[in-house]
Protein backbone atom coordinates (compact mmCIF):
# COMPACT_ATOMS: atom_id res chain seq x y z
CA UNK A 1 0.00 0.00 0.00
CA UNK A 2 2.64 2.62 -0.94
CA UNK A 3 0.13 5.71 -1.42
CA UNK A 4 -2.16 4.69 1.34
CA UNK A 5 -4.00 7.78 2.59
CA UNK A 6 -3.09 9.57 -0.85
CA UNK A 7 -5.51 11.33 -3.17
CA UNK A 8 -4.90 11.62 -6.77
CA UNK A 9 -5.98 13.07 -9.85
CA UNK A 10 -5.35 11.38 -13.55
CA UNK A 11 -6.62 13.10 -16.72
CA UNK A 12 -7.83 11.09 -19.46
CA UNK A 13 -7.99 7.69 -16.77
CA UNK A 14 -11.13 6.04 -18.83
CA UNK A 15 -8.81 4.27 -21.12
CA UNK A 16 -5.79 2.99 -22.02
CA UNK A 17 -2.73 3.94 -19.75
CA UNK A 18 -4.52 6.80 -17.64
CA UNK A 19 -6.98 3.91 -16.88
CA UNK A 20 -4.02 1.48 -16.09
CA UNK A 21 -2.56 4.40 -13.48
CA UNK A 22 -5.83 4.35 -11.80
CA UNK A 23 -6.32 1.26 -11.27
CA UNK A 24 -2.64 0.64 -10.10
CA UNK A 25 -3.19 3.82 -7.88
CA UNK A 26 -6.11 2.39 -5.94
CA UNK A 27 -4.53 -0.86 -5.87
CA UNK A 28 -1.98 0.60 -3.66
CA UNK A 29 -4.29 2.71 -1.61
CA UNK A 30 -4.97 6.22 -2.97
CA UNK A 31 -8.19 7.49 -3.59
CA UNK A 32 -8.37 8.25 -7.69
CA UNK A 33 -10.37 11.07 -9.75
CA UNK A 34 -10.75 9.12 -12.72
CA UNK A 35 -11.22 12.43 -15.91
CA UNK A 36 -12.80 11.82 -18.92
CA UNK A 37 -14.12 13.99 -21.45
CA UNK A 38 -16.65 12.14 -23.23
CA UNK A 39 -16.47 8.23 -22.21
CA UNK A 40 -18.28 8.21 -19.54
CA UNK A 41 -19.32 4.50 -19.74
CA UNK A 42 -15.57 3.57 -19.50
CA UNK A 43 -14.39 5.86 -16.65
CA UNK A 44 -17.41 4.34 -15.05
CA UNK A 45 -16.47 0.60 -15.41
CA UNK A 46 -13.01 2.14 -14.48
CA UNK A 47 -14.45 3.14 -11.23
CA UNK A 48 -16.63 0.49 -10.92
CA UNK A 49 -13.98 -1.99 -10.93
CA UNK A 50 -11.56 -0.15 -8.69
CA UNK A 51 -14.95 0.03 -6.08
CA UNK A 52 -15.15 -4.12 -6.28
CA UNK A 53 -11.62 -4.43 -5.82
CA UNK A 54 -12.03 -2.23 -1.91
CA UNK A 55 -10.96 0.83 -3.72
CA UNK A 56 -11.78 4.06 -3.64
CA UNK A 57 -12.61 6.45 -6.69
CA UNK A 58 -14.60 8.66 -8.62
CA UNK A 59 -15.41 10.00 -11.79
CA UNK A 60 -15.28 13.33 -12.96
CA UNK A 61 -15.81 14.88 -16.34
CA UNK A 62 -13.95 18.05 -17.36
CA UNK A 63 -12.41 18.44 -21.08
CA UNK A 64 -8.83 19.51 -20.06
CA UNK A 65 -8.99 21.38 -23.24
CA UNK A 66 -10.61 24.04 -21.55
CA UNK A 67 -9.55 26.48 -18.26
CA UNK A 68 -12.88 26.10 -17.06
CA UNK A 69 -13.60 22.56 -16.98
CA UNK A 70 -10.26 22.18 -15.29
CA UNK A 71 -11.23 24.59 -12.42
CA UNK A 72 -14.42 22.27 -12.41
CA UNK A 73 -12.35 19.10 -12.30
CA UNK A 74 -10.55 20.35 -9.01
CA UNK A 75 -13.50 21.81 -7.46
CA UNK A 76 -14.79 17.97 -7.36
CA UNK A 77 -12.16 16.85 -6.33
CA UNK A 78 -11.82 18.70 -3.06
CA UNK A 79 -15.52 19.11 -2.30
CA UNK A 80 -15.01 14.87 -2.58
CA UNK A 81 -11.51 14.19 -0.42
CA UNK A 82 -10.66 17.85 0.31
CA UNK A 83 -7.01 17.49 -0.31
CA UNK A 84 -4.48 16.45 -3.00
CA UNK A 85 -1.09 14.36 -3.19
CA UNK A 86 -0.44 13.56 -7.12
CA UNK A 87 -1.62 14.57 -10.48
CA UNK A 88 -1.33 13.19 -13.11
CA UNK A 89 -1.08 14.45 -16.62
CA UNK A 90 -2.06 11.56 -18.83
CA UNK A 91 -4.57 12.96 -21.72
CA UNK A 92 -3.08 13.74 -25.13
CA UNK A 93 -4.87 13.86 -28.42
CA UNK A 94 -2.88 11.83 -31.44
CA UNK A 95 -3.42 12.71 -35.12
CA UNK A 96 -1.75 10.90 -38.10
CA UNK A 97 -1.01 14.00 -40.26
CA UNK A 98 2.05 14.54 -42.46
CA UNK A 99 2.71 18.63 -42.99
CA UNK A 100 0.21 19.50 -46.12
CA UNK A 101 -3.20 18.03 -44.37
CA UNK A 102 -2.25 19.59 -40.59
CA UNK A 103 -4.94 22.27 -40.05
CA UNK A 104 -5.79 25.09 -37.22
CA UNK A 105 -8.58 22.64 -35.42
CA UNK A 106 -5.85 19.98 -35.16
CA UNK A 107 -2.92 22.21 -33.75
CA UNK A 108 -4.76 23.97 -31.41
CA UNK A 109 -6.80 20.69 -29.97
CA UNK A 110 -3.37 18.69 -29.53
CA UNK A 111 -1.48 21.84 -28.26
CA UNK A 112 -4.23 22.55 -25.85
CA UNK A 113 -4.92 18.98 -24.23
CA UNK A 114 -1.14 17.83 -24.64
CA UNK A 115 0.60 20.81 -23.67
CA UNK A 116 -1.81 23.76 -22.32
CA UNK A 117 -3.69 21.72 -19.82
CA UNK A 118 -0.49 20.27 -18.63
CA UNK A 119 0.04 24.07 -17.30
CA UNK A 120 -3.04 24.79 -15.54
CA UNK A 121 -3.83 21.61 -14.38
CA UNK A 122 -0.39 21.39 -12.04
CA UNK A 123 -1.58 25.55 -11.43
CA UNK A 124 -4.39 24.21 -9.77
CA UNK A 125 -2.79 20.85 -8.13
CA UNK A 126 -0.64 23.18 -6.30
CA UNK A 127 -2.93 25.74 -5.03
CA UNK A 128 -4.06 21.44 -3.11
CA UNK A 129 -1.11 20.01 -2.17
CA UNK A 130 -0.54 20.45 1.42
CA UNK A 131 2.57 21.89 3.34
CA UNK A 132 4.39 18.22 3.05
CA UNK A 133 4.35 19.12 -1.03
CA UNK A 134 3.35 16.63 -3.81
CA UNK A 135 3.86 14.60 -6.95
CA UNK A 136 2.64 15.83 -10.29
CA UNK A 137 3.76 12.87 -13.44
CA UNK A 138 3.07 14.02 -16.79
CA UNK A 139 3.06 11.29 -20.06
CA UNK A 140 5.84 12.19 -22.86
CA UNK A 141 6.58 9.52 -25.32
CA UNK A 142 9.85 7.88 -26.37
CA UNK A 143 8.55 10.25 -29.37
CA UNK A 144 9.57 13.44 -28.30
CA UNK A 145 13.35 11.82 -28.71
CA UNK A 146 12.60 9.55 -31.39
CA UNK A 147 9.90 11.43 -34.13
CA UNK A 148 8.63 10.14 -36.90
CA UNK A 149 6.62 11.28 -40.28
CA UNK A 150 3.65 12.43 -39.81
CA UNK A 151 3.47 13.07 -36.03
CA UNK A 152 5.00 16.69 -36.07
CA UNK A 153 2.14 18.35 -33.51
CA UNK A 154 2.37 15.42 -31.32
CA UNK A 155 6.28 15.57 -31.03
CA UNK A 156 6.36 18.90 -30.61
CA UNK A 157 3.92 18.66 -27.88
CA UNK A 158 5.62 15.60 -26.30
CA UNK A 159 8.75 18.04 -26.42
CA UNK A 160 7.25 20.32 -24.57
CA UNK A 161 6.02 18.18 -22.07
CA UNK A 162 9.70 16.94 -21.32
CA UNK A 163 10.47 20.47 -21.06
CA UNK A 164 7.83 21.26 -19.09
CA UNK A 165 8.90 18.51 -16.56
CA UNK A 166 12.19 19.88 -16.11
CA UNK A 167 10.93 23.37 -15.40
CA UNK A 168 8.57 22.74 -13.02
CA UNK A 169 10.73 20.52 -11.03
CA UNK A 170 12.94 23.69 -10.56
CA UNK A 171 10.38 26.42 -9.72
CA UNK A 172 8.53 24.02 -7.30
CA UNK A 173 11.36 21.82 -5.78
CA UNK A 174 11.63 24.17 -2.48
CA UNK A 175 7.98 23.37 -2.23
CA UNK A 176 8.90 19.53 -1.72
CA UNK A 177 6.99 19.04 -4.77
CA UNK A 178 8.33 16.58 -7.25
CA UNK A 179 7.21 16.92 -10.95
CA UNK A 180 8.57 13.97 -13.13
CA UNK A 181 8.23 12.59 -16.64
CA UNK A 182 7.55 9.06 -17.93
CA UNK A 183 8.09 8.42 -21.70
CA UNK A 184 6.10 5.56 -22.88
CA UNK A 185 6.75 3.37 -25.89
CA UNK A 186 4.00 2.13 -27.85
CA UNK A 187 1.75 0.67 -25.52
CA UNK A 188 -1.70 -1.35 -25.81
CA UNK A 189 -4.98 0.58 -25.39
CA UNK A 190 -8.32 1.24 -26.50
CA UNK A 191 -6.97 4.06 -29.02
CA UNK A 192 -4.26 2.43 -30.47
CA UNK A 193 -6.54 -0.57 -31.47
CA UNK A 194 -8.81 2.43 -32.75
CA UNK A 195 -5.90 3.47 -35.07
CA UNK A 196 -5.48 0.53 -36.48
CA UNK A 197 -1.69 0.07 -35.12
CA UNK A 198 -2.07 -3.32 -34.10
CA UNK A 199 -0.39 -5.30 -36.93
CA UNK A 200 0.77 -2.22 -38.57
CA UNK A 201 3.49 -1.13 -40.87
CA UNK A 202 3.90 1.51 -37.90
CA UNK A 203 3.80 -1.53 -34.95
CA UNK A 204 5.96 -3.39 -36.68
CA UNK A 205 8.94 -0.60 -37.18
CA UNK A 206 8.70 0.07 -33.58
CA UNK A 207 8.51 -3.80 -32.40
CA UNK A 208 12.19 -3.96 -34.31
CA UNK A 209 13.33 -0.85 -32.46
CA UNK A 210 12.44 -2.57 -29.08
CA UNK A 211 14.85 -5.26 -27.18
CA UNK A 212 12.24 -6.88 -25.25
CA UNK A 213 10.22 -7.70 -28.48
CA UNK A 214 6.66 -6.89 -27.42
CA UNK A 215 4.19 -3.97 -26.94
CA UNK A 216 3.70 -2.59 -23.85
CA UNK A 217 0.58 -2.87 -21.22
CA UNK A 218 -0.62 -0.21 -19.22
CA UNK A 219 0.56 -2.00 -15.98
CA UNK A 220 3.84 -1.86 -17.35
CA UNK A 221 3.55 2.32 -17.08
CA UNK A 222 1.37 2.51 -13.84
CA UNK A 223 3.97 0.24 -12.00
CA UNK A 224 6.66 3.28 -12.65
CA UNK A 225 4.30 6.10 -11.84
CA UNK A 226 3.18 4.21 -8.25
CA UNK A 227 6.73 4.50 -7.44
CA UNK A 228 7.15 8.40 -8.81
CA UNK A 229 4.23 8.90 -7.07
CA UNK A 230 5.08 7.03 -3.41
CA UNK A 231 7.61 8.02 -0.84
CA UNK A 232 10.09 6.13 -2.58
CA UNK A 233 10.66 8.66 -4.89
CA UNK A 234 11.15 11.40 -2.54
CA UNK A 235 14.61 12.22 -3.96
CA UNK A 236 13.53 12.20 -7.51
CA UNK A 237 12.53 15.18 -9.49
CA UNK A 238 12.72 16.69 -12.96
CA UNK A 239 13.63 13.21 -14.60
CA UNK A 240 12.57 11.60 -17.60
CA UNK A 241 12.36 8.03 -17.37
CA UNK A 242 11.50 5.16 -20.54
CA UNK A 243 9.16 3.16 -19.89
CA UNK A 244 9.58 1.18 -23.87
CA UNK A 245 11.18 -2.36 -23.60
CA UNK A 246 14.26 -0.70 -24.11
CA UNK A 247 13.76 1.86 -26.93
CA UNK A 248 14.78 4.85 -27.07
Amino acid sequence: MKLKGKVAVITGSSKGIGAGIAKEFAREGASVVVNYSSSKEYADKVVDEIMQNGGTAMAVQADISNITDITKLFEETKKAYGSLDILVNNASVWRYEMLENISEESFLLQIRTGLMAHMFTSQQAVKMFGKEGGSIINLSSTISLNPIPGTLIYCAVKAGVDSIAKTLAKELGPKNIRVNTIAPGMTESEGSTADGRPGSAMEKYYLDQTPLGRIGLPVDIAKVAVFLASDEAAWVTGERISVSGGML
